[in-house]
């Protein structure tokens, strides 16, 4: 039995992995989905303070709350960010780190100057009060209108500081197993030039999924293939 603690990436919340856990969980894993503050069923916690350093106390406290050790600990999309800062914190209780179709952030960088092109920390900062207006599905690559209505129903406002604010990551880089799967059918741009060089990269190991962004909706059967594998 392995543990789980998959974080899931932004608009979105813990239910985004209601597909998936079961999979996981009938395979004897243990699993946890945590959501993160002000999204999915804390979207009431929102406020213009909500940033990424409250996201990444938001999983180090679960860690320590239940005492998870071993931790296979597997970040979507700007979730990257998340899991790149409790691997930083709490590197102790780690033993894996799946990165999902995410970014892999640099020290001292933000979401919002880390995609390709203009810095965006502008744009962003000015829907500090309101947070960011999330993508509709079909962005994510969710084709089918049942899933695009379940999903598009429950994607709710970033808070718009989870974006801007910079990581600094204060340790040194922590000697964990570090996997990173890219779903590709469609592709999203900001990810494919990092995925390249990753792959150059013997500490890496990176696989592929031929579906779209939310392939924990889109395609869980595959995506929890290649988690109990890693596992």
């Amino acid at each position: 039995m392995s543990i789980f603690v998959l974080v899931h990436g932004a608009w979105h919340g813990g239910w985004c992995w209601q597909r998936l856990t079961p999979l996981l969980r009938a395979a004897g894993h243990e699993v946890f989905t945590p959501t993160l503050t002000g999204l999915g069923e804390r979207a009431h916690l929102a406020r213009p303070e909500v940033d990424l350093e409250t996201h990444i106390k938001d999983v180090t406290a679960l860690l320590d709350m239940e005492d998870l050790r071993e931790v296979i600990l597997v970040g979507h999309s700007y979730a990257g960010f998340v899991i790149t800062g409790v691997a930083d914190r709490d590197a102790a209780r780690l033993r894996h780190i799946v990165y999902l179709d995410a970014f892999v952030p640099q020290d001292g960088k933000s979401l919002a100057d880390s995609v390709p092109g203009e810095d965006r920390t502008e744009t962003y900062e000015a829907s500090v009060a309101e947070g960011i207006k999330p993508f509709p599905p079909q962005a994510f690559g969710i084709m089918d209108p049942h899933d695009a209505h379940w999903a598009g129903e429950r994607l709710v406002y970033q808070p718009a500081r989870s974006f801007t604010q910079r990581l600094h990551l204060t340790n040194p880089p922590p000697k964990l197993r570090r996997s990173y799967i890219e779903f590709t059918d469609p592709a999203m741009g900001p990810f494919t030039a990092m995925v390249e060089a990753l792959r150059k990269d013997p500490a890496w190991t990176v696989s592929a999924l031929a579906t779209g962004h939310d392939a924990m909706i889109t395609a869980p059967r595959a995506l929890a293939k290649l988690l109990r594998a890693a596992a």
